[in-house]
């Protein structure tokens, strides 16, 4: 079964559409794009969703409430190149679990 996979920004529109890009390349190259069905939306909308356990993985650019932050991956490297391959060493552990 496809884990669902949320990328998470301040707006749901810029940086979330950068970081799910990037995540599907990197899949892509792994061989495990068929294993994840990717859904986009703002921090705001989800974090409720998130607190539920709505989605197997979850990836935000902006700052999330304390109360979820170990539910979360940092996205924030995937903007600014510096950290990546933790970024998706960590997605590639949740999608292959």
């Amino acid at each position: 079964m496809a884990k669902r996979l949320m990328v998470v920004c301040g707006t749901g529109i810029a940086t979330s559409t950068v970081a799910t890009g990037k995540i599907k390349d990197y899949l892509k190259q792994e061989g495990l794009d068929g294993n994840v069905t990717f859904l986009q939306s703002k921090i705001a909308d989800e974090v409720s969703a998130i607190q539920n356990g709505d989605y197997d993985i979850v990836v935000s650019t902006t700052m999330v409430p304390s109360d979820i932050k170990d539910k979360v991956i940092n996205g924030v490297p995937l903007l600014t190149g510096i950290g990546v391959s933790k970024v998706f060493d960590e997605i590639k552990a949740d999608v292959l679990k």
